[in-house]
């Protein structure tokens, strides 16, 4: 294509500007939309566990109209000294992002086990993380971010920002670190 100003007798001259830029990003957006949660999973070599059952009378997550509502969840596949005992005591904060980012892989799964295909998500609405703490422990958002950076890394910013809390806990149930709560809102069937 060539632009107007080749009617006018100059020398053709190739139209750029605008245009090429809409077509060079056309393909960056729609690659971007085309990658679904599970494939940047996999990019990421994360293989989502079975969910763990329910220690107590409770379900892990329960879907009432478009929400999704995940119970707290603490680490899956096991407790040992690796997940368990106080952030800031027993584990460093680094150690702490790493525990809630598991965590955030065990929401994660019982989520694709409650709605099948994780591209059903519209938007992770909010997080609720609690931390195992001494009392003096100020850190709590630190943590945290290791399920709030996971989510991002799954869905992209537009679907995974979310509102949050992060506090900390005196303990949790069997003692492990990080405990999450989660709601989702899917898309309309």
């Amino acid at each position: 294509m060539t632009s107007p100003s080749s009617r006018s007798g100059h020398a053709p001259r190739p139209v750029v500007g605008v245009l090429a830029g809409f077509f060079v990003l056309l393909p960056l957006a729609s690659g971007a939309a085309a990658q679904t949660p599970e494939e940047r999973l996999a990019e990421l070599g994360i293989e989502l566990p079975t969910p763990d059952a329910p220690t107590a009378n409770f379900v892990k997550a329960v879907t009432t109209g478009n929400l999704v509502f995940l119970a707290g969840h603490g680490p899956c596949g096991g407790l040992d000294e690796s997940n368990t005992g106080k952030v800031g005591l027993d584990h460093t904060v680094e150690e702490g992002y790493e525990i809630a980012r598991w965590v955030g892989v065990c929401l994660l799964a019982s989520l694709a086990r409650e709605i099948g295909d994780l591209s059903r998500v519209k938007r992770i609405v909010r997080v609720f993380g609690m931390v195992n703490t001494p009392p003096d422990f100020t850190q709590h958002s630190q943590v945290i971010n290791g399920c709030s950076d996971l989510m991002e890394q799954v869905f992209g910013p537009a679907i995974s920002k979310h509102a949050r809390a992060a506090v900390g806990m005196a303990s949790l149930p069997r003692d492990q670190s990080v405990e999450i709560e989660m709601l989702v809102e899917l898309h309309d069937p």
